[in-house]
C-alpha cells in the first residue's frame, strides 16, 4: 500500500516533470500553474500544496535541467586529444537534446517576470552551469582566439549564436543534411566567421 508520504513524493515530481516539459517548450510567460495542475490532472490548490508558486517552480527546473548540461559538459569536455569542432557539436547536440527550444532565450526573456532574487539566482544558474563550462572550452590553447575576444565573451557569444538549432524557420545548410553536418555549418560560422579577415575593395 502507498503511504501518504510516498503520494506526496510522486505528486511533486510528476509536477516537476509536466512544468519541464511546458516551460522548456513554449517558456515561462506563455505557461500557467493551471496548465501544469492540468497536464498531471492535479487542481491547482493541490500544486500550491507542493509549491508556492510558478517561480518557485521554474527555478526548480532550470536547476535540474542546468545540472544535468553541467554533467554533460564536464564529460564532453574531459575527453582529451579530440578535435575542438567534435567536441562543440557535441556540446551543441546535449544542449538542442535537453532544450526544446534556446535555453539563453528561455531564461533571459523570464526576467521580466520574476523576482530579483529568483533573477539573481537564476543568472547564477546560467553562469556556472553553462557559460563557466563552455569559457573552459574556449581557453584551449589550440583553438586561438582573435586579439580582443576573451574566453568568456567567446562562451557567451556562442550561446546566443545557436537559435537556428532550435527552428527550421531559417535553419542554416542543407536542409537534407544529417544533424551533425547541419550544427557543424554552423559552427564553421560561429568559429571563423562568415569573411576573409582582408576585405578586397
Amino acid at each position: 500500500m502507498v503511504t501518504r508520504a510516498e503520494q506526496l513524493a510522486k505528486t511533486h515530481q510528476a509536477i516537476l516533470d509536466a512544468a519541464r516539459k511546458l516551460f522548456l517548450k513554449h517558456g515561462y510567460a506563455a505557461t500557467s500553474t493551471r496548465d501544469i495542475a492540468n497536464a498531471i490532472g492535479i487542481t491547482q490548490p493541490a500544486l500550491y500544496h507542493h509549491f508556492k508558486d510558478k517561480e518557485v517552480i521554474f527555478l526548480a527546473v532550470i536547476t535540474t535541467v542546468g545540472g544535468e548540461i553541467k554533467v554533460g559538459l564536464d564529460q564532453i569536455l574531459s575527453k582529451t586529444g579530440q578535435d575542438p569542432l567534435e567536441q562543440l557539436t557535441d556540446v551543441s547536440l546535449l544542449l538542442t537534446h535537453k532544450h526544446p527550444a534556446d535555453i539563453f532565450t528561455l531564461i533571459h526573456t523570464s526576467f521580466k517576470d520574476l523576482s530579483r532574487e529568483h533573477i539573481g539566482q537564476l543568472a547564477g544558474i546560467f553562469r556556472s552551469d553553462y557559460v563557466q563550462p563552455l569559457q573552459a572550452f574556449f581557453e584551449q590553447p589550440q583553438l586561438q582566439l582573435q586579439a580582443g575576444v576573451t574566453p568568456a565573451m567567446a562562451a557567451n557569444f556562442y550561446l546566443t549564436s545557436l537559435s537556428p538549432l532550435f527552428n527550421s524557420f531559417h535553419r542554416i545548410g542543407d536542409p537534407a543534411a544529417d544533424e551533425r553536418t547541419q550544427v557543424q555549418i554552423l559552427l564553421k560560422m560561429i568559429l571563423f566567421g562568415v569573411a576573409h579577415t582582408e576585405i578586397t575593395k
